[in-house]
């Protein structure tokens, strides 16, 4: 009987260890995704001409919680500028897409690097 007893703690042990390895390939994942998402977005953004791309250089991440978070320090431009906005005298200024581009990918490379982390 005892046998089956170390059996059972033993298969618990390992998928708690198997679970273990897969969080942390997960969150180094979700952290690498995040990077390569803020160096694309700084690339991307639409620049200015008078003040040098202080908006592209605003992109940021961080951890809160269990997420990565990528974000703008000038966030009030960000809406504005992926959707577009209507001008003082009428009219409407025509969007600049350069998120949800970006967006696609990091989901998309997030997504097979969690899948691959669960294979392994």
């Amino acid at each position: 009987m005892t046998n089956i007893n170390n059996l059972a703690s033993e298969i618990t042990r390992q998928l708690q260890r198997y679970a273990n390895v897969v969080k942390e390939k997960v969150d180094e994942a979700g952290e690498e995704v995040s990077e390569q998402g803020v160096q694309k977005l700084k690339q991307t953004s639409p620049k200015r001409k008078v003040k040098g791309g202080t908006y592209s250089k605003g992109w940021r991440m961080k951890k809160v919680g269990t997420k990565w978070v990528t974000y703008n320090k000038i966030y009030q431009l960000t809406h504005l500028l992926e959707k577009g906005h209507a001008k003082v005298n009428g009219g409407r200024v025509d969007p600049i897409v350069h998120m949800k581009p970006v967006e696609e990918e990091m989901v998309e490379e997030f997504t097979r690097k969690v899948e691959e982390a669960a294979r392994q």
